[in-house]
Formats: C-alpha cells, structure tokens, sequence
C-alpha cells in the first residue's frame, strides 16, 4: 500500500484504484462505543489463526485458509451492522460474494460498483493495521500435533476470558496519557484527535520514555551503547 500523503493530515484513506475510502475516526467517535469499533477492525485484519477455534467449531481447518477467505467471510457477517465509523456513508448492504471462475471469488458492490479482492483486501486491511496500530499475525504451526495443541490451548483461554468482564481499552489509554507530563492534550481535546493521531503519540510518548532512561543509564555508566541490539533507543525519534 502507498500513501503519498501523510495520515496525519486526513481524515479518511482511498484505497488505491477503487472507490472505496477508510474512515479515520475520532478518538471521541470510538468513546461513544469502543467495543464495537475494535470488534470490527480486528476481525476484518484477521488472520486464520486468530479464529482457529470458531473455524474448527465449523469444521475448517485454520491452516488451510487465506487471510482473504477469512475476510469475506467475516464481512459479509458485519455488513449487516453499521459499518459507517469504518466506511462513512458508503452502503454495505449489498456487498456479495461473486464468481470470477471455478477457483475465484471476491466480493462486489453492484450499486457502489467497488470490488473487493484479494489485492484490494491487502490494501484496505493494511490501512486499517496502520491507523490503528495493529500488528500482523503471521503464526502458524508447524505440523499436526502442534495444531491440536494451539486448539485445545486456544480452546482454554477462551473459556477463561469468557468470565472475565470485557474492559475497554481506549478509555483507560485516554486516562493514562491525559495524566503524562509528556501528553499535551486534556480530555477535551484529546476527543478531537483522529485515532491515527493519538495512537502516534502514544507510540511517541513510549520511545521517548524509553530514550530517556536509556540515557540515564548511559550518563550513569550502567548501559554500554555498544552492546544495544536496536540502536533506536539512542535518539528520541524512532526510525518508523
């Protein structure tokens, strides 16, 4: 994915040769109900393996499954909600999966006229990662043994967090940097920061704490700046 122009200064993203444009929302936007705005982002970035036990409940194997597969089928799922803090006015409702060929499929808008296939899924799930600082899960087992065990540990961890009380995570991010000598903002005006803004500044914020006591340690004699592995850690400005 290219983006020629900085997301700092937008508010919603094209993806490159469609019509299709990724909201970036406010901070304040995903406050009025955060759960559902990181239940939509994370499944639509998903990979496989994220999703190994409800696929096995369906009888699919995780290791056999594309990114891409995964994506349409959770998106069909939510364009039946309201997709518009992720799509603005765009219409979801008559995306569809259609048939290219025998081996192919991708889904299509006839009253937008936007495709969405693999290529254009790699662009729109990037973009999302980005905006929202989301990593990539690339795991994946090595053999047959190694898959029932992350089944049957995944299987478990599930049924613990199925107890516990779902805590929000903007919100307690929003306190903790409104209270950081290094956050310029008050809870006021940190309502109207896009999301990629704010999570820029927290990453910010996490180096240059990092920098500094890197450099207390320096001034004190009891860090060797010949044997730092990331090399980083010496400016307060992160390389990416």
């Amino acid at each position: 994915m290219e983006n020629r122009k900085s997301l700092l200064n937008l508010s919603s993203v094209n993806i490159p040769d469609t019509q299709l444009f990724i909201r970036i929302p406010t901070v304040g936007e995903i406050l009025e109900d955060e759960f559902t705005y990181y239940s939509i982002i994370s499944s639509l970035t998903a990979s496989p393996f994220q999703y190994m036990v409800q696929l096995d409940d369906m009888g699919i194997d995780f290791t056999t499954m594309s990114d891409y597969e995964l994506f349409k089928m959770l998106f069909l799922v939510y364009t039946k909600s309201d997709l518009s803090i992720l799509f603005g006015n765009l219409d979801v409702s008559d995306f569809g999966v259609y048939r290219e060929n025998s081996n192919n499929t991708f889904i299509y808008s006839p009253s937008n006229h936007i495709e969405i296939n693999e290529k254009v899924y790699n662009d729109l799930a990037e973009t999302i990662r980005k905006i929202n600082l989301l990593e990539k899960v690339k795991s994946k087992p090595g053999n047959e043994s190694a898959r029932k065990y992350l089944l049957e540990k995944e299987r478990k961890r599930q049924k613990r967090n199925a107890k516990k009380k779902q805590e929000p995570y903007l919100e307690k991010l929003v306190i903790a940097l409104v209270n950081t000598s290094e956050f310029p903002y008050d809870y006021d005006s940190c309502m109207d920061l896009s999301i990629y803004r704010f999570n820029q500044s927290f990453k910010q914020i996490q180096h240059k704490i990092a920098f500094d006591k890197t450099m207390i340690g320096v001034y004190a004699g009891t860090v060797d700046t010949s044997k730092l592995s990331n090399k980083d850690a010496l400016t307060w400005i992160p390389n990416k």
